[in-house]
């Protein structure tokens, strides 16, 4: 499939992506530049996480997203919301790294798992580090029962490598099976060789490199849908388009929520089979995504106000200070997440939320929770 750009196609998409392009560049500046930049760049990846599900058929709730990644879940994680978490600390992962990273030969084969070892990602000295272990390593206090599980793992694996060595017999090495990795197929498809598909969708690099940013990451995301290179990893796509835009340069302030604009799209415009379409939606997309992030920043910037009223005239030593900011960084929170971050007791979390004038968003006596919306 040739992914060229001629010249009726680039008429046709010309309105769409020069409004693209100014709308992102507008977003960048003001969030560059915003007091509230920290608590907006992540809070968006919450809120990307939430789309991506939503384009993939999946309902993911914002507030389970949220207590599922401080560890606090009020009931047990779907399947649906394990993705949602791996997607956000993919995006984290991205975010902390060097922009160029993630469509390198090392980042790909890392993000896939195609064709390389799960290596750390180099941490970029721009990036805003988030408050806490971004991979959420278990406490000190389970580091040693944790360890006593690693190793009885690893007797056991030993063991178990060991009797299959002694029962199978010797095959040649062209037709020898590799007994560590899949033997039922049930994950790998001999006729679905990701590992091609992936090498045809990182060809279209260089064809999207020649064309303005906007319309170059239209053209990746267009062909991540078309060759559909990992199928149990389809939402790398986005996170691959906005990566993208930030080594370009054009969204440097934040890693741009993609998926949030993508999901306001009607799925027959995203997914018709006339690509000029597609093309014009998937811009859509990205102009929808920074009108939806500069309303976010206005309501951020109208928040911390509204908070930085009630802590004016307190002591020097209050949380509540402290409080803003963790409430400026989480779509919502919850008393024992307040009480966690600050190190406080549940009834100071309580009397704090209280001072600070947030607007309750649960309304239930059992479970209750703060947010700006």
């Amino acid at each position: 499939m040739s992914h060229e750009i001629d010249t009726s196609v680039l008429k046709a998409l010309l309105p769409h992506f020069v409004r693209a392009e100014d709308a992102l560049a507008r977003l960048d500046e003001r969030a560059l530049r915003s007091a509230v930049a920290e608590g907006f760049a992540e809070r968006r990846h919450f809120f990307d996480a939430i789309g991506a599900m939503w384009v993939a058929g999946e309902l993911v709730h914002l507030e389970d997203l949220v207590l599922h990644d401080a560890h606090m879940d009020a009931r047990a994680p779907s399947h649906e919301l394990t993705i949602a978490h791996a997607i956000l600390r993919a995006r984290r992962r991205l975010w902390s790294s060097k922009p160029e990273w993630a469509l390198s030969e090392a980042g790909m084969a890392v993000l896939t798992g195609i064709g390389g070892e799960q290596e750390r990602a180099p941490e970029s000295k721009s990036a805003q580090p988030e408050n806490g272990d971004e991979d959420h390593e278990p406490d000190a206090l389970m580091t040693a029962e944790l360890a006593e599980i690693d190793a009885v793992l690893e007797r056991s694996t030993r063991m178990l490598d060991s009797l299959t060595r002694r029962e199978t017999p010797e095959v040649p090495e062209t037709v020898k099976p590799n007994l560590g990795q899949d033997r039922l197929g049930l994950f790998d498809d001999e006729d679905w060789d990701e590992a091609a598909r992936m090498r045809e969708w990182r060809k279209t690099i260089v064809i999207a490199d020649q064309l303005p940013p906007t319309l170059g990451a239209a053209i990746l995301f267009d062909a991540w849908e078309r060759i559909e290179p990992l199928r149990r990893q389809h939402w790398l796509g986005g996170l691959l388009v906005a990566s993208y835009l930030r080594g370009r340069g054009k969204v440097t302030s934040h890693f741009l929520a993609f998926f949030a604009g993508l999901k306001t799209i009607r799925h027959e415009r995203r997914r018709s089979r006339d690509r000029v379409i597609r093309l014009q939606s998937f811009l859509e997309a990205m102009i929808e995504s920074a009108d939806l992030g500069l309303k976010e920043i206005d309501r951020l910037l109208l928040a911390q106000t509204q908070m930085e009223m009630r802590f004016k005239d307190r002591r020097s030593n209050s949380s509540l200070p402290q409080l803003a900011r963790f409430m400026l960084s989480r779509p919502m929170v919850s008393s024992a997440m307040v009480a966690h971050e600050l190190r406080i007791s549940s009834r100071g979390a309580l009397n704090l939320l209280n001072d600070i004038g947030i607007r309750e968003i649960t309304g239930r006596g059992r479970y209750r929770a703060w947010g700006i919306i």
